[in-house]
C-alpha cells in the first residue's frame, strides 16, 4: 500500500502515460474510438482506489490538494490560448448563432430535466450536473474547472463522467447515422449551405501557421502557465466572495478571461500550449479518480437516464430552431457535438460531411472552450435555485 506524496502522484502519472501511449502506439487504438483514453484513466485509477492501492495518509491528501488546485488554472489557461476569437469570428454569423442556440438548448435540457426529477436524486445532486454542463459546453477541462469551482466531492465526479462517457457514445452514433439524410433535412428546414461550404473552403485552403513545439517554447509556457496560477490565485484574495461567487471559482474565471486574451497575443502561436494543458488535464482527472470508490456510484443507472433525457430536449429544441432559422442538418450536428463532444469529436462528424469543413468543427469546439465554464457555473446556479424552492 502506497502512504507517501511522490509515490503516488508517480504512479497516477505512470498509468495515465501508459493508457494514452496504448491509446495512440498499439493495435488496441480501436477501444478508444468508444471510450476515450480520459475515461479508461478515470476508471481504471478508480478501480485501484476501491481496492486500496494507496491510503490517504496526511501526506498523500497534501500532496493531492496542492497539485489539483495550482494545476487547474495553469490547465484552463494554457487550453484557451488556442482559442483565437479572431479565427472564431471566421465561422460567420449564421453557425456562431447555430452553436450558440445549441449552448442554450444543452443548458434548456439541464434545467428542464432537473426541474422534473430533481426529487431523484439528492440534495447536492446539482453540482454533478453542473459540472456535467460545463463539459457539455465546451470540454472536460471545463467540467474539471466547475467542479474546483464548486468544491463538488471526488466521489460524485464519476457520476458526471460516466454520463458524459456513455450518453456522449449514443450521441455521436445518432449524429454520424443522420449524415446521409442532410439533403432531405435540409429541404424540409430551407436551408442554404452556400455560405457554408465557401467558408468551409476558404479555411481548408488558408491553413493556420503553427510554430513547431521546442524546447523554448515549451518551457516558456510552462512557466507562463504556471504564474498564471499563482497570479489567478493572489488576485482571487481581493475578490468579494458569496455561497456562489467562492475564492476558487475567482480562480477560475480569472484563469479563464487570462487565457481568451493571451490567446490574441504571440505567446498562442507558440507550439505545445495543447500538449501541456492536456498533460495537466489528464494529471488533474487522474487525481480526482484517486479518491473515488466504485462503491458510492450507486444511483449510475438514474444519472445515464438523465443524461439521456438532458439529450433528448436538446435535440428537440435544436429541430425547433432548425424550422425557424432555415438551419441545414452539418451546421446543427456540428455545433451539438462541438458543445457536447469537444474538439475531438467535432471535426470526426464535420469529416464526415466533408473534409473541407473540417476547421469549422475545430473553430466551434474551440468556442467550447470559452463558454463552458461560464456557461456551466450558470446553468449550476439556477439548478440550486430549483433545489432551493
Amino acid at each position: 500500500m502506497i502512504t507517501d506524496g511522490f509515490s503516488y502522484l508517480a504512479l497516477l502519472m505512470m498509468i495515465a502515460a501508459s493508457i494514452v501511449y496504448t491509446e495512440k502506439k498499439t493495435r488496441y487504438n480501436k477501444l478508444f474510438e468508444y471510450l476515450p483514453s480520459i475515461v479508461i484513466i478515470y476508471f481504471v485509477i478508480m478501480l485501484l482506489s476501491t481496492f486500496g492501492i494507496w491510503e490517504k495518509t496526511e501526506e498523500i491528501t497534501a500532496a493531492y490538494k496542492a497539485l489539483k488546485s495550482n494545476l487547474l488554472p495553469a490547465m484552463i489557461f494554457l487550453m484557451l490560448l488556442s482559442a483565437d476569437m479572431r479565427e472564431i469570428r471566421k465561422l460567420g454569423k449564421k453557425m456562431i448563432l447555430t452553436f450558440l442556440l445549441a449552448a442554450v438548448s444543452i443548458s434548456l435540457g439541464f434545467i428542464g430535466m432537473y426541474a422534473l426529477f430533481h426529487t431523484a436524486f439528492g440534495p447536492e445532486s446539482w453540482k454533478p450536473f453542473a459540472a456535467l454542463s460545463g463539459s457539455w459546453m465546451g470540454g472536460t477541462g471545463n467540467m474539471v474547472a466547475i467542479q474546483g469551482a464548486l468544491h463538488l466531492p471526488d466521489s460524485d465526479m464519476g457520476y458526471a463522467l460516466l454520463i458524459d462517457s456513455i450518453d456522449y457514445a449514443v450521441w455521436v452514433m445518432v449524429l454520424l447515422a443522420l449524415v446521409p439524410f442532410a439533403k432531405r433535412f435540409n429541404r424540409w428546414s430551407g436551408a442554404d449551405t452556400s455560405i457554408i461550404d465557401e467558408v468551409g473552403r476558404k479555411l481548408a485552403q488558408k491553413e493556420e501557421r503553427r510554430e513547431t513545439m521546442d524546447f523554448v517554447s515549451l518551457f516558456l509556457l510552462l512557466a507562463a502557465a504556471l504564474f498564471l496560477s499563482a497570479l489567478s490565485q493572489f488576485l482571487a484574495d481581493f475578490m468579494p466572495t458569496t455561497d456562489f461567487l467562492t475564492h476558487t471559482t475567482w480562480v477560475v474565471i480569472i484563469a479563464t478571461v487570462a487565457g481568451i486574451l493571451l490567446a490574441m497575443t504571440p505567446l498562442a502561436s507558440l507550439g505545445g500550449a495543447s500538449a501541456l494543458g492536456n498533460m495537466m488535464l489528464y494529471l488533474i482527472v487522474a487525481l480526482i479518480a484517486s479518491r473515488a470508490n466504485f462503491a458510492e456510484l450507486a444511483q449510475a443507472p438514474l444519472y445515464i437516464a438523465a443524461g439521456f433525457v438532458i439529450i433528448a430536449i436538446h435535440a428537440l429544441i435544436m429541430v425547433i430552431f432548425a424550422k425557424l432559422f432555415k438551419l441545414d442538418l452539418f451546421s446543427l450536428g456540428v455545433a451539438s457535438l462541438a458543445n457536447i463532444g469537444g474538439v475531438a469529436s467535432a471535426p470526426i462528424l464535420a469529416s464526415a460531411y466533408s473534409r473541407a469543413l473540417i476547421p469549422i468543427g475545430v473553430l466551434m469546439a474551440m468556442m467550447g472552450y470559452i463558454l463552458g465554464t461560464f456557461g456551466g457555473l450558470a446553468v449550476g446556479k439556477v439548478l440550486k435555485m430549483i433545489v432551493q424552492q
